[in-house]
């Protein structure tokens, strides 16, 4: 069963649970993704790709993550609430990302095999570990790693 299908098959039970923030985030969720299905120009009976999922839902965490932030600066805690419930139920279906602890060895390698030396080739170090973490590490952790390195 893919995640798409494993979300929208949990609504009901978010529902019989009576668990307001799961049925609501799920459903948020859910439309989000349907919505990404109708952009790619299939049915929206059609489920997502695993992979396609999973940008949704980076997507949708990473704007609550925002609005976090925001109503954090507004000091709106009243608001701020909701979206740290919702993204700690996004994020317990996102996969784990690796620490900075992790990510460090691998730089260290793509450094030493790229040759990388200046701040200079950060650009084309930067997209080259990218490529080799993506969806495996928080962007902004590996360019904590990569400037740490550089510097």
């Amino acid at each position: 069963m893919t995640l798409h299908e494993t979300l929208k098959k949990g609504i009901p039970d978010a529902l019989r649970a009576k668990d307001e923030v799961r049925l609501r985030t799920l459903r948020s969720v859910v439309t989000l993704m349907t919505n990404e299905v109708v952009a790619k120009k299939r049915m929206p009976s059609e489920f997502l790709a695993d992979e396609e999922a999973l940008v949704v839902l980076k997507r949708a965490a990473n704007q609550r993550k925002d609005s976090i932030e925001q109503f954090t600066k507004a000091n709106r805690m009243e608001l701020t609430e909701p979206e740290i419930e919702e993204l700690a139920v996004i994020e317990s279906f996102l996969p784990t990302l690796m620490s900075r602890e992790e990510i460090e060895p691998i730089a260290k390698a793509k450094m030493a095999e790229m040759g990388v030396t200046t701040k200079a080739d950060a650009g084309k170090f930067m997209g080259s570990l990218m490529n080799d973490l993506k969806g495996k590490a928080d962007g902004g952790d590996v360019k904590a790693v990569v400037d740490s390195l550089l510097s």
